[in-house]
């Protein structure tokens, strides 16, 4: 290849990496942005804390084709247990679906959309719980993604979230997700 045609492919190969990531799979929320963290509107109530209890606002676009169902998970990577903690697990969430309304977590809202499942989070309950790391810890990390599945899941009414996720990250053709940070006094 010529010194010049060298010189032409790089740009065009450069154009068509940014036109293959124009349909990214993305996630995006009015209530929360990457690297930001979260309010009280998100952080739980009980535990020593004294939120709103509140499932952000989530859009996603960009999904792979042949997405079948959605599933979003809200996860703690430095809750000092040795697994994490599991804050949302909410699947089957119908493939016409693109967002999730502030609060769609609190069951007795009923915001989700017909056929979602909102299973268990380590709080021991449905839906979502929010943000309470220890205080006076390090700020903990909090990862909303959303992920499209080739498939709706069949899971038993008492999956544990470990389940859930392996399920999960099996049918899986794709995911985004946002991470938030949370820290209290």
């Amino acid at each position: 290849m010529s010194t010049f045609a060298a010189r032409m492919a790089f740009p065009a190969m450069m154009l068509g990496a940014v036109a293959a990531n124009a349909g990214a799979f993305e996630l995006t929320s009015t209530d929360m942005a990457n690297g930001q963290p979260l309010t009280s509107r998100q952080e739980y109530q009980g535990f020593g804390c004294s939120g709103d209890n509140l499932s952000p606002q989530l859009s996603w676009s960009g999904a792979p084709a042949g997405t079948k169902a959605f599933a979003v998970f809200a996860y703690d990577p430095d809750a000092p247990t040795g697994s994490g903690w599991w804050h949302w697990q909410v699947v089957n969430i119908p493939a016409g679906v693109s967002s999730l309304a502030t609060g769609a977590g609190d069951p007795a809202r009923q915001l989700m959309p017909a056929g979602a499942v909102q299973r268990n989070n380590d709080y021991g309950q449905p839906g979502f719980g929010g943000a309470c790391p220890p205080a006076g810890d390090h700020a903990h990390r909090y990862q909303f993604t959303v992920y499209a599945l080739a498939h709706t899941l069949e899971l038993p009414a008492n999956a544990s979230a470990a389940l859930t996720g392996y399920m999960v990250k099996a049918s899986a053709l794709g995911s985004a997700t946002l991470e938030a940070l949370y820290q209290r006094p």
